[in-house]
């Protein structure tokens, strides 16, 4: 797989499941014990803590990945911010008090690894393939005869 391949996947996969996590027959209620929340959520698949801001957050991510996908150094910055991003989320989702970032986004559970592993493989492309150690040079034309 290479690097837009990726970032049309990833943009695919968040896409679909922000538009799932807007379907009441794919969520259950969270636990007794689950963390409080300034807005309701649900658990999609009974797995995933996500609630309006989430499902929109990942709309977002999908769309911007399936943007990104058109051009190399696109999906390249897709994938680094995704990256960091998600990383960032997954850390988030770790500490008491951020895992529902102030009340309003939920990043507990089962959304840790996700998150995480999503981190780790947008890394993988954006920082470390052969494509995103690819750069042009000023005034070299990308793949698509496009001068930067």
């Amino acid at each position: 797989m290479n690097i837009r391949t990726f970032t049309l996947s990833i943009g695919i996969i968040y896409f679909i499941v922000g538009i799932l996590g807007f379907l009441p027959a794919l969520m259950t209620a969270p636990p007794q014990d689950a963390p409080v929340m300034s807005t309701p959520y649900g658990l999609l698949f009974g797995m995933f803590p996500v609630n309006t801001l989430h499902n929109i957050v990942h709309l977002g991510i999908g769309v911007w990945g399936m943007l990104a996908y058109r051009d190399i150094d696109d999906a390249r910055t897709y994938t680094r911010s995704i990256a960091v991003l998600y990383g960032a989320l997954a850390v988030f989702g770790l500490i008491p008090g951020l895992s529902t970032l102030f009340g309003l986004v939920p990043l507990f559970s089962h959304d840790v690894w996700l998150h995480l592993l999503t981190s780790l493989a947008a890394a993988y492309f954006g920082f470390v393939s052969p494509a995103a150690l690819e750069m042009r040079h000023p005034g070299q034309p990308d793949k698509s005869g496009r001068i930067s």
